[in-house]
Order: structure tokens, then sequence, then C-alpha cells
């Protein structure tokens, strides 16, 4: 049987899936996802990325390693990275454990983005403190160490 144009197969499938990995990471949601928006079908998705993953072309703890540096670099905290990692299929606990993994120093990374985003200027007044908290609070940052750094941001100005 001769075949139409526009029929899809699973080697169809593999290629497509191959191409969107060569550009970067994809957790296995996603790749499912972005097969079947393309016409592919539920059990060509799951054989192919069995496939893949069995040849360690799609690997979901090296997606989140990605995702979690690539975030914290961005200048996010650990609520914002797991709620994205959950929207990747990958669960809270393996979410946190690769936070851990990544061994990030939130009191820094909260002064610079206070700074980025402010400049070196201490808060002049409570609203302004509560100003810049709702930012860190935004960009997942636990209330404590939001709380912590805010209010003590005109004292320490070491980093």
């Amino acid at each position: 049987m001769a075949r139409k144009p526009g029929d899809k197969t699973p080697g169809d499938a593999y290629e497509k899936a191959i191409a969107l990995l060569a550009r970067r990471e994809h957790s296995a949601r996603e790749l499912k996802s972005k097969l079947a928006r393309r016409g592919f079908d539920t059990d060509v998705n799951a054989a192919t990325l069995e496939r893949l993953q069995s040849k360690d072309f799609q690997n979901d703890a090296r997606f989140g390693e990605m995702l979690v540096r690539s975030r914290i670099e961005g200048g996010y905290g650990p609520r914002w990275i797991i709620a994205e990692l959950r929207t990747h299929g990958i669960d809270e606990e393996k979410a946190r454990e690769l936070i851990e993994a990544a061994e990030p120093d939130w009191p820094a990374l909260i002064r610079g983005q206070l700074r980025r985003r402010y400049g070196s200027k201490p808060a002049a007044d409570f609203a302004e403190r509560a100003k810049r908290a709702a930012f860190l609070l935004r960009r997942g940052f636990d209330a404590a160490t939001v709380s912590n750094i805010t209010r003590t941001e005109s004292l320490d100005d070491s980093d």
C-alpha cells in the first residue's frame, strides 16, 4: 500500500521528536503534547517516547536539572520552579530534590534580584519594603526568607 501525502508514521514522529530535542531538552509530557498537536496518535507518541528514553535522548531528570539551573539563573525562587516543573509532569518531591542538588544561595539570589530591580538604595518606608517583598513573592521565593531579607536589606549591603 502506497503512502499518501499527509499520512503520519511512527518514523515521522521519531524524526519530529529528535528535531525538537535537538533544539532543547523537553519533558516527556511536553514532547507527547507537541507530537499530539502535530497529529500523531497517542500510541505512536508513547512508542516514540519509549524509544527516545531507551536511548537516553529524552530524560525527565536531565530536563529538570536544566530547567532548575535556568530558573535559578533567571532569579526565580523555589516555589516558582516547583510549580513550573509540575506543569511538565515532574512531581513535587523530585522537583525539591533537583533544587536541593543545585545548591542555590537563596538569600544572595534575593539580594541580587532586589539590586537588579531597585538598585542599591534601601527601601524608604514600610510601603516600599512591602512592594519589594511582593515582587519577590511573585518570583516564587518563600515568605520567611523574603521577610528576613527585606527587613535587613538596609543593614546588610555586603553583597
